[in-house]
């Protein structure tokens, strides 16, 4: 007797966990699956996580263009922070297949919020 394989995982479902934390696309499982409640708090994580890059990125530009001696040290905290979040990205999405969540301090509650 054998043993049966688990049911392959749904590729559906797995495509939206994925673009839960991809930028901007993290807007397509939270707007197109919204019956499934771990795809939607994963994809309200991604949004948030996006939301707080972007306004980091625009905040470090800011501050270089504004202080000038910053501007040739400009793009090393931008690249670091770019770094972490697509760190971040990669770990999300690895919890997210696993069935885990990623919370991050501050970014997850914002995003329970919604």
């Amino acid at each position: 007797m054998t043993e049966e394989a688990p049911p392959p995982p749904d590729s559906n479902r797995t495509v939206m966990l994925v673009l839960a934390y991809v930028g901007i696309l993290s807007l397509v499982p939270l707007l197109v699956e919204k019956d499934d409640a771990e795809i939607q708090w994963h994809a309200k994580n991604g949004v948030v996580l996006f939301a707080a890059w972007v306004v980091a990125i625009v905040a470090f530009t800011f501050l270089t263009i504004l202080i000038h001696p910053l501007a040739c040290l400009g793009c090393l905290p931008s690249a670091l922070l770019s770094a972490l979040y697509a760190g971040l990205i990669g770990v999300g999405v690895m919890k997210a297949l696993k069935g885990q969540r990623m919370i991050i301090p501050y970014l997850t509650p914002l995003s329970e919020r919604f």
